[in-house]
């Protein structure tokens, strides 16, 4: 079954408070108990980040935006309409954010509980 990243992003400016993440928390659940989502990461803030270049490394993120990527999920469906619809009950989309949704295409997963020995290739299609 294909997989897609949501990209979750967030105002830098905004607050979260208890209320909205307990709200990200059951979005969660509600996707685990469908079966759909695979994994999900949250991010450190983008001013703990260092941008890698050919002409060295910077603090902070590698480019300046107003939102910046707060988290990303995977998740699995039939097709990207059905990747939409699990998108749109994001509650980023609700306070003043908003998700990105790109279809995986190739991954390398590893399996092995963090040897090294085990990291397969998978590529979509």
């Amino acid at each position: 079954m294909p997989q897609y990243a949501i990209f979750i992003y967030s105002d830098p400016t905004a607050e979260h408070d208890d209320a909205e993440l307990a709200e990200h928390e059951k979005h969660s659940d509600d996707l685990i108990a469908a079966g759909a989502l695979t994994a999900a990461y949250a991010l450190s803030e983008p001013a703990a980040a260092t941008s890698i270049r050919g002409s060295g490394e910077t603090d902070g993120p590698y480019t300046e935006t107003k939102e910046f990527i707060a988290g990303v999920g995977i998740v699995e469906a039939d097709d990207r309409e059905a990747a939409l619809v699990l998108a749109r009950q994001n509650p980023a989309i609700r306070h003043s954010a908003g998700v990105e949704v790109r279809e995986i295409v190739g991954a390398y997963t590893r399996a092995d509980g963090g040897s090294g020995e085990g990291v397969t290739a998978v590529t979509a299609g």
